[in-house]
């Protein structure tokens, strides 16, 4: 089978090609990822500082299996304490225990890539 045509970088102006599925060069893909780190903010920033570390804990503490493992059949640690729904910001929504749902890593990856289209990157980016 032959190899799939490569294609521009995404930076403006760039010369470069990349394999399809990347966006940008090895040149632009670290600058690109701190442009978006610094529009996101920092963790504590978005929520996650020493207030939630403790309600997080505390709510694996009560919570410890994954819940859509055990829907599997299967009976594995959650370590994410997932927002049901996404808050997107909205701190009433990011605290509303009712939203909360204890999953393990795996699980999580999984959600966060159906919900934005691959782990942030939002959906046909």
């Amino acid at each position: 089978m032959p190899n799939a045509a490569k294609k521009p970088c995404s930076k403006f102006g760039c010369k470069e090609v990349v394999e399809r599925g990347q966006r940008f060069c090895s040149d632009h893909k670290a600058l690109h990822q701190e442009t978006i780190d610094k529009q996101r903010g920092t963790a504590a920033q978005r929520g996650y500082g020493s207030r939630w570390q403790k309600a997080r804990l505390g709510f694996l503490r009560n919570n410890p299996l994954c819940l859509h493992c055990h829907a599997e059949g299967l009976t594995i640690s959650a370590t994410v304490v997932d927002h049901i729904i996404p808050h997107k910001g909205d701190m009433a929504l990011f605290w509303d225990r009712a939203n909360w749902q204890p999953l393990c890593k795996r699980h999580h990856d999984i959600k966060t890539a159906t919900e934005d289209g691959g782990f942030g990157r939002g959906r046909g980016v």
